[in-house]
């Protein structure tokens, strides 16, 4: 976290705080036929194993793009064919100063090699049918903000059907 002052528009002056800690994340939307490719991870601030998207966080020296293809191949030990933006949005506006950058893939997928030399990051490839996705989007299961993003804003591209209209 960084304390900044902060100049406000009413000409008053504040402190700020705002996490730089990285310079953006990515996460994927992989689409390999009928169904939607996710990692399924435990996430220690939830204390439970849920489904989002691939990714995470960029590094200074590389773009969002390469960022994504390593956070796929590390993951879940994927190369996708067709791997292109999506959307850029700001997870936390408010106080994060970095964007994520979506990306999507419709179009085939190779076998990469997966990296499981971190203990921590317990990451599982989950193969789940569009339905299915949006199903659980719909109980409130799905919680990874990402991950619902990416589904609405493939679905207003005509990318994907809206949601709940999924065939089965």
């Amino acid at each position: 976290m960084v304390d900044h002052e902060v100049r406000l528009p009413d000409g008053s002056r504040s402190s700020y705080l705002v996490d730089e800690s990285v310079p953006f994340s990515v996460a994927s939307l992989i689409i390999d036929g009928d169904d939607v490719l996710l990692a399924r991870q435990y996430r220690y601030p939830l204390d439970r194993w849920i489904h989002d998207l691939p990714g995470g966080a960029g590094r200074t020296d590389e773009a969002p793009l390469d960022a994504a293809r390593r956070e796929l191949e590390e993951e879940l030990g994927i190369v996708p064919d067709d791997l292109r933006p999506l959307h850029t949005f700001f997870m936390n506006p408010g106080r994060a100063s970095w964007p994520t950058h979506l990306f999507i893939s419709t179009r085939g997928i190779r076998p990469g090699l997966a990296d499981l030399s971190d203990p921590a990051e317990q990451v599982r490839l989950v193969r789940i049918p569009l339905s299915e996705l949006d199903a659980l989007i719909a109980t409130g299961a799905i919680v990874d903000p990402p991950l619902i993003v990416a589904r609405a804003v493939a679905a207003a591209q005509g990318i994907l059907p809206p949601l709940g209209v999924a065939n089965e």
